[in-house]
């Protein structure tokens, strides 16, 4: 939503000015912005569509994809939509894409799924570094930490093998309900005190 003249304002010009008053009008004009976070995630998936890199299917069928193969074999909830919207950093950060995803879903998931989302691109290169020069077991210096296998797992039975223009796909709208739990309300975050962290 737009901030509107129509909407309250802090009245301070710097920060050094600002009163508890103010800060409480900021916060609850951030809790409504954060109540549309799961919208502009799936307007921003949206910008996926048609974007094929060279595959087989657009970025938008991958990602769709990868969320339906995790959802069939059973995963939970929150993993699907980490499965879901793990290369929506494609569009704004194609040189470090996972980490973009990353950083958007670290206060809504666990750590480990965290880790998952934010470090698949170094794990999925196992798939394909050696045909580029570069080197497939770079995901080695990770080998040890606690979500490893998780991601390897994930990259092995879901990410490498979505990539099939004739796999019949769940829409957005069955990931949707997902999507909004999953976003609806951060569980760590800086902004959080201490008493409403998850």
């Amino acid at each position: 939503m737009a901030d509107g003249e129509d909407h309250p304002r802090a009245k301070f010009h710097a920060m050094t000015e600002g009163t508890a008053e103010d800060w409480g009008v900021i916060a609850r004009a951030a809790a409504e912005f954060q109540r549309g976070l799961p919208d502009r995630i799936l307007q921003h998936l949206q910008l996926l569509r048609g974007d094929c890199g060279g595959f087989a299917v657009d970025r938008f069928e991958h990602c769709l994809q990868t969320a339906t193969r995790a959802y069939r074999a059973g995963e939970d909830e929150e993993y699907v939509v980490c499965a879901l919207v793990h290369d929506i950093g494609d569009t704004l950060g194609p040189a470090n894409h996972a980490d973009v995803a990353g950083v958007i879903m670290q206060p809504y998931v666990s750590e480990e799924n965290h880790f998952m989302v934010a470090r698949h691109a170094v794990f999925q290169g196992y798939y394909y570094f050696h045909h580029l020069g570069l080197d497939r077991d770079m995901r080695e210096q990770f080998r040890g930490h606690p979500a490893f296998e998780r991601t390897a797992r994930f990259c092995h039975q879901y990410d490498q093998a979505a990539f099939d223009p004739g796999y019949d796909s769940m829409p957005l709208e069955a990931f949707e309900p997902m999507l909004r739990r999953v976003f609806a309300a951060p569980k760590r975050s800086m902004y959080l005190r201490s008493d409403k962290a998850a």
